[in-house]
Parts: C-alpha cells; sequence; structure tokens
C-alpha cells in the first residue's frame, strides 16, 4: 500500500507540465523523484495533495481515490509534506511547533489529546536530536536545523505517505548525514517516502528507487545505480554526455 499516481497530465495553457506521469511510493521505500528546475516535480506534489487539479490522471492512497478531496481532507487520511520554503512557526518553540501539528491531527478528550500530544512532542524530539533546541524559538534557528523541526511538526501529524520536497537544502555535511539516517529509520517503520532532492550524493545513498522528470516527462524509472547510468538521464540533468565510441 501507499501512493500510486497513474496517467497525471497537467496543463498551463499551451504548457504540458506534466504529461503521462505514472509513480508509486510504497511503504518501507523511499522513491526519489528528480529532475532539472522546472522539469514539473513540485507541480505533481501539488496535485497529490489537493493544491492543483490535473487535467487528467488518477492519485490514490492505500487504494482510494483522493479525486476531489481537500488538502485538509487528504492530510487527514495519511498525506504529510515539506516545502521548498521553510515554513515555520517562528514565534514559537521547536516543541511547540510540533505540539500544533500533534494537535490538528488528534481527536477525542482534551485531557487525553494533551496526553497523546505531549507524548508525540517527546517521541520526535529525541527521535530526531532536537531535545537540546526544544525550548528554543523556531526563528533563531539555522536552515538546517529548521528543516529538522519542519520534517518532525509533518511527522506529528502520523503521515502513510511523506512528501519532501528539497528537505535537504540548506544543510551542512553533518546535517545531511543524520537525515539520510533519519530516513532510513522512517522507511524501516513502514513509511512510505516520496522525496524531491537536488543533492544527488543523498538520492543516490537513501532511494531504493529513482524517477526522473524533464519537461513534465519520465525519462527514467529505476534503481540509483540504473539512473546514474542512463546516458538520457546524464544529457539531461547530471550534466555529463557519455562517451561517444569512435573507430580510431
Amino acid at each position: 500500500m501507499g501512493l500510486d499516481i497513474q496517467e497525471v497530465s497537467v496543463r498551463f495553457g499551451g504548457l504540458a507540465a506534466l504529461s503521462d506521469v505514472s509513480l508509486s511510493a510504497t511503504e518501507g521505500a523511499i522513491t526519489g523523484l528528480i529532475g532539472p528546475n522546472g522539469a514539473g516535480k513540485t507541480t505533481l506534489f501539488n496535485v497529490v495533495t489537493g493544491m492543483q487539479r490535473p487535467n487528467a490522471g488518477t492519485v490514490r492512497l492505500d487504494g482510494r481515490d483522493l479525486r476531489g478531496l481537500s488538502s485538509y481532507r487528504r492530510a487527514r487520511l495519511g498525506l504529510g509534506r515539506t516545502f521548498q520554503r521553510l515554513e515555520l512557526f517562528g514565534t514559537l518553540t521547536v516543541a511547540e511547533n510540533i505540539g500544533v501539528a500533534a494537535s490538528i491531527a488528534q481527536r477525542g478528550a482534551i485531557k487525553a489529546r494533551s496526553r497523546v500530544i505531549q507524548e508525540i512532542q517527546e517521541e520526535l524530539l529525541e527521535k530526531l536530536g532536537l531535545t537540546p533546541v526544544a525550548d528554543n524559538r523556531a526563528d533563531t534557528l539555522p536552515t538546517g536545523t529548521g528543516r529538522i523541526v519542519e520534517l518532525a511538526r509533518t511527522l506529528a501529524t502520523r503521515p502513510k505517505v511523506l512528501l519532501l520536497d528539497e528537505p535537504a537544502a540548506g544543510q551542512d555535511t553533518g546535517e545531511t548525514k543524520r537525515f539520510s539516517e533519519v530516513l532510513h529509520d522512517l522507511a524501516n517503520d513502514g513509511l512510505a517516502i516520496l522525496l524531491v532532492e537536488h543533492d544527488m550524493e543523498l538520492v543516490m545513498n537513501v532511494c531504493h528507487s529513482v524517477v526522473v522528470l524533464d519537461y513534465g516527462r519520465i525519462i527514467c524509472t529505476g534503481s540509483p545505480e540504473e539512473v546514474r547510468a542512463d546516458p538520457e538521464v546524464q544529457a539531461a540533468y547530471l550534466g555529463t554526455v557519455p562517451a561517444v565510441a569512435t573507430n580510431a
């Protein structure tokens, strides 16, 4: 189970932002989605989360067609997302940022909710290494740490599928290494992860499979090794052109 995207197309006037895009993010696996700027990656995320209506195609979560459902309803069903631009509640502490997200996801009696919210806060602070900055205001954090807080806040909603849009932006080498370990742990816990990222070392190290978009079309799908070796991917995105054999 997980996320299933089938033949999604989006047009903006005469521009085809996405053309017949199909891919899946399955539970327990990290799927990379890469491509040049403007390839359609964020547009696809917007379709999945209900922020953009497709001209064609379907999106299913655990087999359920999400057509017609609002972004809020999709989040309730188990879609969690981070954004390219870091958006935290700046005047709240790290712990409070997590608590706000947890409170939105919880229902029931106030006393029971409060207990669960506190448990989620403590769990995620420890799991993501945020305990030392738990009482720091979010607007005082370096960007790399803020990205981890954003991830924690998303996880507080207890998603089934996690959509990460350039989550390593602003992280230093140590933070990226720690982040990759966190992603592996989340996948091992059964979460389905769809990762958009320009840090190719991170993508190739953590992803089980990689999908490459170029001008709104999928040009390659495969293991990291297969994608890295694909001539079309090298020419379109990785910035290298395979050598052509010539007769001496």
